[in-house]
């Protein structure tokens, strides 16, 4: 049986919207294996100085990453797209262990197999450290409610 994650390539402006709502979902609910399964098995990505190749290594690197990163919350926006491929823009943000708070922002491009796999995730990311009266995500861990401000909207 073939995996599939709809929408499919090639992307309209409205299902890849919907591709970059749903990554962003998966990555709030902060459940490494289910992230894990929108990525082809043999995904390739460059996540600043780490390269997780496969499932097995995005699931360790996304433990790592969220056992770091507490209060996690992220908001991504569609930035560009053709055929197979999207680019988005993006900020998170979260404190560390000490209580330092940061919002860490970025860019990745996205490349997607004719199932909308995603098989290859190029990302560059900043980390500004801030204050906790500077942060403006204050929804509830999981999912963005669909009423909270986009990074536009913030003048992110």
């Amino acid at each position: 049986m073939t995996e599939a994650r709809p929408p499919l390539p090639p992307f309209t402006r409205e299902t890849a919207t919907q591709k970059v709502r749903a990554a962003e979902d998966g990555w709030n609910n902060r459940d490494p294996h289910k992230v894990s399964l929108a990525y082809t098995a043999d995904s390739q990505w460059r996540n600043r100085s780490e390269f997780p190749q496969g499932r097995a290594q995005i699931v360790e690197f996304l433990t790592r990453k969220w056992a770091r990163e507490k209060e996690y919350r992220l908001i991504k926006e569609l930035w560009a797209f053709e055929g197979n491929r999207i680019a988005v823009r993006f900020a998170y943000e979260w404190h560390d262990e000490d209580g330092q708070w940061f919002r860490s922002y970025g860019n990745e491009n996205w490349e997607f197999d004719e199932n909308g796999l995603m098989q290859k995730r190029y990302a560059s990311i900043n980390d500004l450290a801030i204050d906790a009266s500077e942060r403006k995500f204050f929804w509830a861990q999981g999912r963005r409610p669909d009423d909270h401000p986009s990074l536009s909207d913030l003048g992110l």
